[in-house]
């Protein structure tokens, strides 16, 4: 195979703005990427260091790149993304998921239909969404038709009615087909639809209540009763979903990524509510970062005209060129549109939720048992053992300047993580911050009771640490005896980043790294990192115990009175921590302002050790 020549071919390349293919010698577009400056971004694939192994191998395979010269770098991301459509190149990111999103619709007609619409949005009338679901959709359509009884029928149906349907008996709508509503109360019923689905619940809510009045003054007590049921239950709604102060619709984006694999989390909002959420994987090639994912999700999500495109968009991670994407958004949503990540209060409430939603989805997709199986073959060999390990063992410390240190032991088998298994070890009698001994009296303390009958022993006994550590378990086994326990350091790299571990065999002492895109590592990062959050939250746990305080007692601001109001409402310190923002704001002398720092500082991430 001919060498690409990249000199010769970087010598020639324009500074300006485009898109560049790259290709194998076979043909095949291997990747299509945008560039604000031609020469410098495909210049960066060659040089001497710096690169990942997955960009390596994309490298490696390159037969011949072509550039196309635009006149803008939104021009650039346009063409990017619609050649990605129509090839779906191997190492970029793809969304595979491009079905369009279901709409509520209300017709134009004389006496309009509300009915589910997934598709093109061609008819007369107005459409209300995105939804993320058509559950989601048909659980608004089913409270609209008992709140508002607008018909959801066929127009083929409602045309040839000469009686009530069903419907109409059980109350949950008020036949137009055979004109037992006039024309002018059955428009106020459908402009009080439309006033939910706009999200104007504080200002239905307050006509209603005007009509109630009213019909009570008129002696009109049937029809006070109706308005009385509507706003009850507009105000059970506005109570599980509305927050004050947000308008407009906006889509809350987050992506996490860990153990090679991606999740993006898009949670809908409409009117101040959340309309439910909808998850994609996207495959990683290029060991792609969250804002990477990021930057490759939005336009294809957004650009192929399926789907509206709400005038802010919230992401956890900020792309590179955010600048171009906007532009180009704009251009397709014709109407403003921003982007961005810094956010306060629901907006704020709601990114973590999107965050944390991303990252337990990940967790869950990691460990299903498809991708556990494919990950222990590729252990067994890596390991070259006999057959796929069928328990394995990892091992951390946690502790803070030496304080309440605490050593974590998890289990996994070919179904997972085994959580019943797990095991904490509360570390004594050492030198503070002697993370040495702190692993030898774990694993003293852990393979005695196993020597004992309780529990089984692993065939793999994985180590969060590097050669000194190793040392510890392989010195610790070797005097208790055991014997056929693969022992294996997982120590981090230079960068300490996720990637770039460098595996150490206990038993020649062997160092190796695997390429970024080794099922076996993502494996091991996932139970390295389950043993790191274990040990952490152990030590939390020990910590806040020894010092006897309250978690109370460290928010800012928050005095005996306040602490004893909180504790006598939530009954325990506890339950202020699992309280919301708004159930913050019902304490007395507690302030909006006040509630978002109680919360904030309750559920600020701590130190890991």
């Amino acid at each position: 195979m001919n060498q690409f020549d990249h000199k010769a071919f970087l010598k020639t390349l324009t500074t300006r703005p485009g898109v560049y293919q790259m290709y194998d010698e076979t043909g095949r577009l291997l990747y299509v990427g945008k560039a604000k400056n031609l020469k410098n971004r495909v210049g960066s694939y060659f040089r001497a260091s710096g690169l990942t192994d997955k960009t390596m191998a994309l490298v490696g395979r390159i037969h011949d790149i072509q550039v196309t010269v635009t006149t803008t770098e939104v021009d650039a991301l346009l063409l990017e993304h619609n050649l990605i459509k129509n090839h779906r190149p191997p190492y970029n990111i793809l969304l595979k998921d491009d079905k369009s999103f279901p709409y509520i619709y209300v017709s134009a007609d004389t006496f309009p239909r509300i009915s589910m619409h997934r598709g093109a949005r061609k008819g007369k009338g107005q459409y209300f969404g995105p939804y993320p679901s058509a559950g989601a959709a048909r659980e608004s359509l089913h409270f609209l038709q008992k709140v508002f009884k607008v018909r959801q029928c066929e127009n083929s149906y409602y045309r040839n009615r000469t009686r009530p349907c069903l419907q109409h008996q059980i109350d949950r709508c008020t036949a137009p087909c055979v004109d037992l509503v006039s024309e002018e109360a059955y428009a106020r019923q459908v402009e009080d639809t439309k006033l939910f689905l706009r999200g104007k619940s504080q200002e239905l809510m307050v006509r209603l209540a005007d009509d109630m009045e009213r019909a009570a003054a008129e002696l009109e007590y049937e029809q006070a009763a109706v308005f009385r049921d509507q706003l009850s239950q507009l105000q059970q709604v506005q109570a599980s979903q509305g927050i004050e102060g947000v308008s407009g619709d906006l889509d809350i984006i987050a992506a996490a990524v860990s153990g090679g694999r991606a999740c993006v989390q898009v949670l809908f909002v409409r009117g101040a509510r959340v309309l439910g959420s909808k998850t994609y994987y996207p495959p990683l090639r290029l060991e792609e970062t969250a804002g990477e994912v990021i930057a490759a999700f939005l336009p294809q999500y957004y650009l192929n005209h399926a789907r509206a495109i709400p005038g802010e968009i919230i992401v956890n991670q900020t792309p590179e060129s955010i600048e171009p994407l906007t532009e180009a958004l704009q251009v397709s949503a014709e109407h403003r549109v921003k982007i961005r990540s810094r956010v306060r209060d629901a907006r704020a409430r709601w990114l973590r939720l999107a965050v944390q939603t991303a990252e337990t989805n990940l967790q869950a997709h990691l460990a299903g048992k498809e991708t556990v199986r494919a990950r222990l073959q590729a252990l067994q060999t890596l390991l070259s053992l006999p057959e796929p390990p069928e328990r394995m063992e990892c091992f951390d410390i946690s502790h803070s300047s030496g304080e309440a240190t605490v050593a974590s032991c998890v289990v996994f088998d070919h179904s997972g993580p085994r959580k019943a298994d797990y095991r904490k070890f509360n570390i004594a009698g050492i030198t503070a911050g002697d993370d040495y001994a702190a692993m030898q009296q774990a694993l003293e303390r852990r393979y005695k009771r196993i020597q004992a009958g309780e529990g089984r022993q692993p065939d793999i006994l994985f180590i969060d640490g590097g050669k000194g550590q190793v040392a510890q378990a392989m010195s610790v086994l070797e005097e208790l005896q055991v014997s056929g326990v693969v022992v294996i350091g997982v120590a981090k790299g230079v960068t300490r980043k996720a990637g770039f571990e460098t595996l150490i065999d206990g038993a020649s002492g062997r160092e190796r790294q695997l390429p970024g895109d080794s099922p076996a590592l993502h494996l091991i990062q996932q139970i390295r990192d389950e043993a790191h959050r274990f040990a952490i939250s152990g030590h939390r746990a020990r910590r806040d115990k020894a010092r006897k305080r309250s978690t109370l007692e460290d928010i800012p601001g928050v005095g005996a009175k306040r602490r004893r109001e909180l504790l006598r409402h939530f009954g325990s310190a506890q339950g202020v921590i699992n309280a919301s923002v708004e159930e913050l704001k019902k304490i007395s002398g507690i302030s909006a302002t006040m509630a978002t720092q109680i919360y904030d500082h309750l559920h600020v991430a701590g130190d890991d050790g």
